[in-house]
C-alpha cells in the first residue's frame, strides 16, 4: 500500500476517535457533579491504598458516621463519609455512577440529583445508627458499636438508583422499583446488619423524591431500545463475498 492510500485508510478511524473522545466528554459534561464527585473518590482511594491496613482502618473510623462522631460533629462526619470507599475497587463505582448517578444528574439536573443523594445520604444514615443506638441499648451490640466504620457512598447511590425508577416507562418502571426493592430487602433479611436497614432506607427515600421528578422530559422504555437496536442490526450491510 502506498503512503497516500495509508493515510487515507487512517483518516477514518481518526475521525472515528475524535467523535468517541468527544461524545464521551460531552457526557462527562452533562453531569457535572457525578464526575467531579468521582474524581475525588478517585484521589481518595489512591490515598487509602498507600497506607497500610492498621493505619487505613483508623483513619476511616475517624471519618466514619458512627455514633460517636455522629453525637460530637454530624456535618463533619457526614460530609467526610461520603469521600470515601470502604471496600470495592474504584472502577465498579465509576461504572454504578456512570449507570445512575450521571443518568439521574442528566434527568433531574444537578441541583435535584444533589437533593436525592443528600437526602438518601443524611436520613438513611441516621435511620441506620438509630437502629444500631437500640441494639447497644437492649443489649443486642455490644457498647464498642459506637465507633464502628461506616464510611461509603452506598446510601446516595440507592436513592439515586430508586429515584431513576420514575424516568423508565411503564410497565418496567413497576418491574425495575420491584427487583431493586426485592434485592435490597433480600440483602436485609441475610446480612440483619445496620448497613443493609441504611441501604433499604435509602431506597424508599428515593422513592419517596417522587415530587421532584413531576414534569421532568424523557422517559426510558427498554422495549423501544431493543426495538432500535434490532432494526439497526437488521439494516448493516453484508460484508464482501470471500471467494469461490
Amino acid at each position: 500500500m502506498d503512503p497516500a492510500s495509508a493515510q487515507r485508510s487512517r483518516r477514518p478511524a481518526r475521525a472515528r476517535a475524535t467523535a468517541l473522545t468527544r461524545a464521551v466528554w460531552g457526557y462527562v459534561r452533562s453531569a457535572p457533579g457525578t464526575y467531579l464527585w468521582l474524581a475525588a473518590l478517585f484521589v481518595t482511594t489512591i490515598v487509602i491504598h498507600r497506607m497500610g491496613p492498621n493505619h487505613a482502618d483508623h483513619f476511616l473510623r475517624a471519618r466514619s458516621t458512627n455514633i460517636h462522631n455522629l453525637s460530637t460533629h454530624p456535618v463533619r462526619a457526614l460530609f467526610r463519609s461520603a469521600l470515601w470507599i470502604d471496600g470495592g475497587g474504584w472502577p465498579l463505582y465509576a461504572l454504578l455512577y456512570t449507570v445512575f448517578h450521571a443518568t439521574v444528574e442528566r434527568w433531574l439536573g444537578t441541583l435535584r440529583w444533589l437533593f436525592v443523594v443528600v437526602f438518601g445520604h443524611v436520613l438513611a444514615t441516621y435511620l441506620s445508627e438509630g437502629v444500631l443506638l437500640w441494639a447497644i441499648r437492649h443489649g443486642h451490640a455490644p457498647q464498642s458499636a459506637v465507633n464502628t466504620l461506616d464510611v461509603g457512598v452506598s446510601y446516595g447511590l440507592a436513592a439515586v438508583e430508586a429515584v431513576l425508577a420514575y424516568a423508565i416507562a411503564a410497565p418496567w418502571r413497576l418491574l425495575y422499583a420491584g427487583c431493586l426493592t426485592l434485592f435490597y430487602a433480600l440483602a436485609l433479611a441475610d446480612e440483619r446488619n445496620f448497613t443493609a436497614v441504611g441501604h433499604l432506607s435509602a431506597v424508599l427515600l428515593g422513592f419517596a423524591c417522587y415530587p421532584l421528578t413531576r414534569g421532568r422530559p424523557g422517559r426510558i422504555d427498554p422495549a423501544a431500545w431493543c426495538r432500535r437496536a434490532y432494526r439497526r442490526l437488521s439494516r448493516r450491510p453484508a460484508g464482501p463475498a470471500g471467494p469461490r
